[in-house]
């Protein structure tokens, strides 16, 4: 019986491997981080902004307060310049690099819209290309001169639209689809709008801690049915 008893432990002895409790313990460890890390990756890609909404659809400008805070002169609104003359087959307003009739006609109608909403706690800016200082010339009677960070704006439009934000006051951007987007990954927006001619990008910054969070968009064309429901 004695002789059985040693010859199995000894058999134990022989087959056991130090290294192998360490190794499970670490493979375990391994799977447990994995999972860990998994976890963050959902809560981080659910924590970033969800998809601009169309403010047009249903009560979603109500639902985003869009009234409320341009009263209180809270909102940046982004506009994509009107038509471009060498992107169409429309005939142009003048120069090659500007606006088309089209776009001519439709920045007039944006501005009425925007007066209908009301321009008095409002700050207008436009880039300084041919076909944003047109567009903000027919809509808003004025266009600003000198703004390049309209238009170079790959690294620092977020920043930039924030500086020029006054306390109280909208800020009204004439702009490009470009820098449209470049501030919609700034604030890591999951779709980017793609935004038409003349549409506009709604963004509300908030007055104590500055911070900005994209509203939604209007297209041009959806302005009249929209304020016709305005509260």
């Amino acid at each position: 019986m004695e002789s059985l008893f040693s010859r199995i432990v000894a058999h134990g002895r022989a087959n056991h491997k130090p290294g192998t409790f360490i190794q499970a313990r670490y493979k375990t460890l391994l799977v447990m981080l994995s999972f860990v890390i998994l976890a963050v990756l959902i809560g981080l890609w659910f924590l970033r902004a969800a998809a601009p909404v169309d403010l047009a659809q249903g009560r979603n400008m109500r639902t985003a307060d869009v009234y409320a805070r341009w009263t209180k002169g809270e909102l940046v609104v982004l506009v994509r310049h009107a038509e471009r003359c060498d992107h169409s087959t429309n005939p142009c307003l003048d120069v090659a690099d500007g606006i088309t009739r089209k776009g001519r006609s439709a920045a007039v109608e944006l501005g009425n819209s925007f007066r209908t909403l009301g321009l008095a706690n409002a700050d207008i800016f436009s880039s300084p290309l041919a076909r944003t200082r047109q567009t903000s010339t027919f809509a808003f009677n004025q266009a600003s001169a000198g703004e390049d960070w309209l238009i170079n704006c790959r690294r620092s439009m977020l920043e930039d639209v924030l500086r020029h934000k006054a306390e109280h006051r909208n800020l009204i951007l004439v702009t490009h689809s470009e820098c449209i987007d470049q501030l919609e990954r700034s604030l890591q927006v999951s779709s980017r709008s793609m935004l038409d001619y003349g549409s506009s990008l709604f963004v509300a910054v908030d007055p104590e801690d500055h911070t900005a969070h994209v509203l939604g968009f209007l297209d041009a064309p959806d302005w009249k049915s929209v304020l016709a429901r305005r509260p």
